[in-house]
């Protein structure tokens, strides 16, 4: 048996492979090296009975997580989980190389993530590459949870929302400035504190005040991480994340004004994971 494994910073979600063409699906919390260490990873672990169950059984498990981009990191990860799948030999990528297995149909293709945070690469079905660093929810993630998260805190605090959305906001999180500034500076994993905001802005999102803001979020995001190709407008763009999906409509307006053509667009991009190892990787292997 194998887990196949696509972890952002938030959630990460599971498949369980048998070798009878049966998948079974869990979940967990998003495991990121940058804010969890081994030690976290294995009591998480631990506290999912379906899959610490399974885990002798295992006989490899394929994990892709949001800051695996280095040896380093990738081995906090790699020692949570070899701590739980005891006989499994455990590989641990990027979540930008699932993003881009997920998004290969054949052609060359800009896989691009748009989650908790953001990132792209070129794929052309063997080399994977990076024009530019992602450079996390400080300095970088355009276009993501956490990058519209901060836009929509610092502009409740600075009294800048329309009053309704304002009120509304008030009214759904009784949080204070002292609440806020608490969670994003004090408390952990403030870069999933800020995303989880989105389902606000997405309740919202028929408001000119958010398209004109998702709009142009989107815009900054292809013109960092889609024109540092130099093929940009030679391949499709494809993207994977459940915001790109919810506000597709604001994605296409923003690659229009690029020129891009947008390929598949991937809410869950764990199904096409599997799919990808079953059909490249998996195939010459025995469960």
């Amino acid at each position: 048996m194998y887990f196949i494994v696509e972890s952002g910073s938030t959630k990460s979600d599971w498949v369980l492979l048998d070798g009878k063409n049966n998948q079974s699906f869990y979940s967990t919390m998003g495991f990121n090296p940058y804010f969890h260490s081994s030690d976290l990873i294995e009591i998480e672990l631990k506290r999912n009975k379906d899959i610490f169950e399974v885990a002798s059984q295992i006989k490899a498990v394929y994990f892709y997580g949001a800051g695996c981009s280095s040896v380093e990191l990738n081995a906090i990860v790699e020692e949570g989980l070899k701590r739980i799948f005891v006989n499994a030999d455990v590989r641990v990528d990027h979540d930008l190389l699932a993003c881009a297995y997920a998004t290969y149909n054949g052609k060359p293709v800009i896989s691009c993530i748009i989650g908790t945070g953001s990132n792209s690469c070129f794929f052309d079905g063997v080399n994977l590459s990076e024009e530019v660093p992602a450079l996390g929810y400080i300095l970088g993630d355009e276009g993501s949870g956490s990058f519209f998260g901060k836009q929509l805190i610092s502009n409740f605090l600075y009294h800048r929302l329309p009053k309704e959305i304002e009120q509304d906001f008030i009214d759904v999180y009784h949080l204070t400035k002292d609440d806020l500034i608490d969670h994003v500076y004090k408390q952990p994993n403030a870069n999933v504190f800020i995303a989880s905001f989105m389902p606000f802005i997405a309740k919202h999102h028929s408001n000119d005040y958010f398209k004109n803001m998702v709009r142009e979020g989107f815009k900054r995001f292809i013109d960092v991480h889609v024109t540092c190709y130099a093929n940009y407008k030679d391949v499709e763009v494809s993207f994977v994340g459940s915001i790109a999906q919810i506000f597709e409509t604001e994605l296409r307006e923003a690659a229009a004004a690029y020129d891009v053509t947008i390929g598949s667009l991937i809410q869950r991009p764990a199904d096409a994971l599997v799919a990808y190892h079953q059909k490249y990787i998996l195939k010459t292997q025995t469960v």
